[in-house]
């Protein structure tokens, strides 16, 4: 589902794996995200820009805090275990939570880290079926 509106954003459009993931979580999920606040994920991109976090798991974790919580993080019941199956789920899928070691294996020249990207929109996927909560 969240894969099928990634392309869009990072090819077409060439946003960065944080930014196009979590462009594509508000489409797929309509999670009404401000454009304005889709900055705060930019810096995300390429392990924050010097290797170190996946901008895309970056990116996941904020579409499920954008999908769950109502006000305050630390009163948002479930949210530490959604996050932590995100987490695993995408260290899984990309062998690491590393930018520096993910793109050796999964960045190609023609399209970039697009395989990264859209293997975290399949564990967040599968994070947001599990995910149970009150209409905003």
């Amino acid at each position: 589902m969240t894969r099928d509106y990634v392309g869009n954003y990072y090819l077409n459009q060439n946003y960065n794996c944080a930014e196009s993931l979590l462009r594509a979580a508000n489409d797929a999920y309509q999670l009404g995200i401000p454009e304005e606040s889709f900055k705060l994920v930019g810096g995300f991109g390429a392990g924050m820009g010097c290797g170190t976090s996946c901008g895309a798991l970056c990116a996941g974790i904020s579409a499920i805090g954008a999908a769950c919580i109502q006000s305050k993080a630390h009163e948002t019941a479930g949210l530490g275990d959604l996050t932590t199956k995100f987490v695993e789920g995408f260290r899984a899928q990309m062998g690491s939570e590393t930018c520096s070691e993910i793109v050796k294996t999964f960045k190609k020249p023609d399209v970039r880290c697009l395989e990264t990207v859209l293997r975290a929109a399949d564990v967040l996927d599968q994070v947001m079926a599990d995910l149970k909560k009150e209409p905003k």
